[in-house]
């Protein structure tokens, strides 16, 4: 069943870089190009539409004015939202590598500022990566890490930027291991750090995921029901769909992190841009494990709000990408198709110990 994901996708992936806009493409049932039933149209989705709080940020910064950034990363700090932190220091500092001014003018009026020294670190830290010198750049940034964290002892988020920055240094494990107990005393449940732990696992063991997916599921049996962690598992089954692990991992344990996830997200509004990035993930799983009806349930969740990952993993056009899966999965599913999310406690996905898969 897993391995039979890779001609859908690699067909997708193929039609974005050659085919025309996606509003010139057929229509499937009227409502819109290449929408189905509860669809938006395609030229109604949007990809990585930031929220509310980060939108006018957005806008100030393309001004050169930072003190809105500035007033959105403070409070999120005084009041401890740190997943809301950490994906605002990751837009902000993907816009920062096209248009730094307001950012090199925030630094200059307060160099003390954990928020613009967070930034400051997310930064050098995504510049390097993208190097062919990553290792030998990521260790020259290692000071601005430290003056993160040090600027604001209780933030998980310059945590987080450290274990991505050991994963691309290529740090041990006795290493990597003492950034992980440093930023679980700050954040025990927080997402990103778990992600980041997760993309170690996975390059460490080059492959084999049973480990992954040992951590996420303890993970995720550890959190609160409305913890981002319930769907750490279904990350897990993303790295391994993508990485091509394919029947190496049962795939009761996929349907399982399916089945997790899809329960978590029926926790959420439908049509919004916050857990619109869990959901745009869990439809790449969904399709890799062609579970159409369940997709199909999602993308009427997701709305508008199409996110670059995981599609530009597969193709340099995440929106047309996105689009040309969306119209696969209204054609794989019957007229009016609603699916009924499943308790992950109930048949694949109880609170089973790691090893019951």
């Amino acid at each position: 069943m897993v391995d039979t994901m890779a001609p859908l996708f690699n067909r997708a992936a193929r039609t974005t870089r050659s085919a025309p806009h996606p509003r010139s493409a057929p229509l499937v049932d009227g409502s819109g190009p290449s929408a189905g039933p509860g669809l938006p149209a395609d030229d109604e989705v949007l990809l990585d539409a930031p929220d509310d709080r980060l939108g006018p940020a957005l806008v100030a910064a393309a001004h050169g004015e930072y003190a809105p950034a500035a007033a959105l990363l403070a409070g999120t700090r005084a009041r401890a939202e740190w997943e809301y932190r950490d994906r605002y220091a990751g837009r902000l500092s993907a816009f920062a590598r096209a248009r730094v001014e307001w950012l090199e003018r925030w630094y200059a009026d307060a160099p003390r500022d954990p928020d613009v020294l967070l930034l400051r670190a997310q930064l050098a830290v995504d510049r390097a990566w993208d190097s062919p010198a990553r290792a030998e750049l990521l260790r020259e940034v290692s000071s601005l890490i430290t003056a993160a964290a040090r600027a604001a002892d209780h933030d998980p988020v310059p945590w987080r930027i450290a274990l991505d920055h050991a994963r691309g240094a290529g740090a041990g494990h006795k290493y990597f291991g003492e950034l992980w107990e440093a930023a679980l005393r700050r954040a025990p449940h927080h997402y990103g750090c778990h992600v980041a732990a997760l993309r170690y696992l996975a390059t460490s063991w080059q492959g084999s995921y049973a480990e992954c997916f040992d951590f996420a599921d303890r993970a995720a049996q550890d959190a609160p029901a409305e913890s981002l962690l319930q769907a750490l598992p279904s990350r897990a089954a993303l790295a391994c769909l993508t990485g091509g692990a394919g029947p190496a991992v049962p795939p009761e344990r996929l349907h399982a992190a399916a089945d997790r996830a899809i329960a978590f997200s029926a926790r959420f509004p439908a049509a919004t841009p916050w857990p619109a990035e869990i959901r745009n993930k869990l439809t790449y799983v969904l399709v890799g494990l062609e579970r159409w009806p369940d997709a199909l349930g999602q993308l009427r969740l997701i709305g508008p709000y199409a996110t670059s990952f995981p599609w530009d993993h597969l193709s340099d056009d995440p929106l047309a990408l996105f689009l040309k899966v969306r119209s696969d999965v209204v054609g794989r599913c019957p007229a009016g198709s609603v699916p009924v999310p499943r308790d992950p406690r109930s048949e694949r996905g109880g609170r089973a110990g790691s090893g019951d898969h």
